[in-house]
């Protein structure tokens, strides 16, 4: 590599941010580095843990080559230019670390390839000249260069120098060997066969773990070489306790581990091993800006939700309905809910691990907007609204100005009371498609005025400051007033008959374990206050909000909690169905957000592992869940639109 593009590298490697700097390091060892594309700088760049390079000693007088095979010398580069040389200007730049304001330590495994004698002697008095870099005993953050390969006797590793240590390649060593050695690498194909596909055999599964008990034994950090390289097989190492995980893929291996906290969720309520890691959403809009994001170490359950079983009644019957209650989870899949039903399955073994998957009628709705394959939330939640294709970022409105009436707007007319819930903000995109109408999802203050023609009975959810702090320098809350009491506690909803805007700002939290029945708790109570508010019936559109914002986030634990949160709010319908026998629940998202993918799991622990392919939303299909009269309608493969066709042709609209 010429010396330019060495320093372009170089330069973008410095001001990278420490992938794995937040959370407990785990140890990733670039197999083979010098094969990369850019040799050193590439693992580098992702704060490998350790980084290997096979040296030969040729016949040129202090000379140490770095390839695979001998055939390869006459094109590879010395080990000087390209790792020693590249270390020591790191560390100078660096004030005597490895890493830019890191105090993690970097591992050189080097494999002799060529007899002790001369190489190690040659490399040795290399790693001399540099003391601060590459001597423990004089830099504690040095480079702990570690000897793999054709090593001397294991007796004579003690008369070595303190620059170097060793690789063991066995388990069976006397404690002064030990003393040398930094770490143990054993041949994976001695114990299996596995080629990282599935699972493990159980037979070579216990010899595994055994290994890594008998290396953990005597204090020694251990890796496998020869190993099966992806995802599934990182993780699987991982699990089992191996310390360095084994690659020739850093870059995805590095991005597969970083920000892990994120990527993994266990029900049992501690937090000693856990980061306080927040993740934040970066694709969010104006009414969700604010969003203070999910800390890993507030989102712990020690124990899973109670899950409803229906009665079944009157599901699917041709009974009249009086009342439709519909709960939208924001960027909710099929992924994010199996990934709630997994966790609570710790806890909850007598069925499905969600009340969402005890309703038997199931169809698939496909979300895609007007003007693009992927929806927003606008477009997603005006489509389940008002039945109508909308262009993204637009509210109940068509790209002319025509507002799209909604479920609301259809079932107040004909004499239903009609509420929104969100544990969101109340002039975000999908709670705003159900009461306004605007083409700019950012309008809040057109769409909040759309509150003044009263057709809510309930408005619930968070967000004071799109009635307070107004670019249009209305009072539109002193004009609400007129006909709604302001509260700022749910526990205020069902105290009278009067119509409510109750704007708690604790549901704009990430749900925690305290606050989980929250959604719930404002369902039931607005349930209470909607059923005798009209001899017609009743319209409630419940959100779950921040699953979308945990999609966007990136956060597994912020999803689970949010999808557990938001069951707890569908078990309270269901249970009002059951003992009203004239509702109909429907339960479905507006978009899938984050192309959630489950990697691996179980179910007797609460123990899972996901990952994200994307932080914006994504055009996959989405399930829809019914339950009671006119239940059996659902069923089948149909457009977001229909959802709204369907209600309004059961209740006879």
């Amino acid at each position: 590599m010429n010396k330019l593009l060495r320093n372009i590298i170089l330069a973008g490697i410095l001001f990278l941010p420490v992938a794995l700097c937040a959370q407990q390091r785990i140890l990733i060892h670039s197999h083979n580095d010098y094969e990369q594309r850019v040799p050193f700088y590439q693992a580098y760049a992702q704060q490998a843990a350790s980084i290997e390079a096979d040296i030969f000693a040729t016949e040129k007088n202090g000379e140490l080559l770095v390839a695979h095979n001998k055939e390869d010398l006459n094109v590879s580069p010395t080990l000087d230019d390209a790792y020693l040389m590249p270390l020591v200007n790191l560390f100078k730049q660096n004030k005597g670390k490895p890493w830019k304001n890191s105090d993690q330590i970097l591992t050189l495994l080097i494999d002799l390839k060529t007899p002790v004698n001369p190489t190690l002697d040659r490399l040795i008095s290399k790693l001399k000249a540099y003391p601060d870099v590459f001597d423990p005993a004089v830099n504690p953050f040095a480079v702990r260069v570690v000897i793999s390969g054709n090593r001397p006797d294991a007796n004579d590793f003690s008369k070595y120098p303190s620059c170097i240590s060793f690789d063991g390649s066995k388990i069976e060593y006397t404690p002064k060997q030990l003393q040398k050695i930094a770490m143990i690498s054993l041949n994976f194909a001695d114990y299996s066969k596995w080629n990282g596909k599935g699972t493990i055999v159980s037979k070579e599964y216990k010899e595994l773990t055994k290994a890594i008990a008998q290396v953990h034994a005597l204090g020694k950090p251990i890796r496998f070489w020869g190993t099966p390289d992806g995802v599934t097989a990182w993780n699987t190492f991982h699990n089992m306790g191996i310390d360095y995980i084994n690659t020739d893929r850093p870059e995805a291996c590095t991005d597969y581990f970083s920000h892990f906290d994120n990527k993994n969720f266990h029900i049992d309520g501690t937090t000693k091993d856990v980061s306080d890691e927040v993740a934040r959403a970066k694709r969010l809009d104006k009414t969700t800006v604010g969003f203070q994001g999910f800390n890993n170490k507030l989102l712990q359950l020690s124990e899973g939700i109670d899950v409803y079983t229906p009665s079944y009644k009157n599901d699917g019957s041709n009974k009249p309905i009086k009342n439709v209650i519909f709960l939208i989870g924001d960027g909710t899949g099929l992924a994010q809910l199996q990934a709630g039903a997994t966790i609570n399955n710790a806890n909850y073994a007598k069925g499905n691990g969600l009340s969402i998957f005890n309703m038997k009628y199931i169809g698939l709705q496909n979300t895609s907007s007007k003007d693009a394959y992927t929806t927003d939330s606008a477009a997603g939640g005006s489509a389940l609204a008002t039945g109508e294709l909308h262009n993204n970022r637009h509210i109940s409105m068509s790209e002319n100005g025509i507002p799209y009436p909604s479920l609301t707007d259809v079932m107040y007319d004909s004499g239903y009371a009609c509420g929104v819930i969100t544990l969101g903000n109340v002039a975000d995109a999908t709670p705003a498609a159900f009461y306004g109408h605007s083409v700019e999802r950012d309008n809040s203050d057109e769409i909040t005025e759309y509150l003044l023609n009263g057709k809510l009975t309930v408005l619930n959810g968070a967000g004071m400051s799109v009635f307070t702090k107004r670019n249009d320098n209305k009072d539109l809350l002193g004009q609400l007033k007129s006909q709604y009491r302001i509260s700022t506690s749910i526990d205020d909803i069902d105290t009278d008959n009067k119509k409510i805007i109750c704007i708690d700002e604790r549901m704009d939290l990430a749900a925690s374990e305290s606050t989980l029945p929250m959604l719930a708790d404002a369902t039931k109570r607005t349930i209470n206050k909607l059923k005798s508010a009209s001899d017609k019936g009743f319209f409630l559109m419940v959100e779950g909000a921040k699953i979308d914002y945990a999609g966007h986030a990136n956060s597994l634990p912020g999803s689970i909690m949010e999808t557990l949160s938001f069951d707890l709010a569908v078990a309270e319908a269901l249970k009002f169905a059951d003992s009203n026998g004239e509702t109909l629940v429907i339960v479905t998202g507006d978009h899938e957000t984050g192309g959630l993918t489950l990697v691996d799991g179980k179910v007797t622990t609460g123990h899972l592992t996901a990952r994200y392919m994307t932080d914006d939303h994504t055009p996959l299909m989405l399930p829809v869940f019914a339950y009671g009269p006119g239940a059996s309608e659902f069923m089948g493969v149909y457009k977001n639109t229909q959802i709204f066709h369907k209600i309004k042709a059961l209740i006879g609209l």
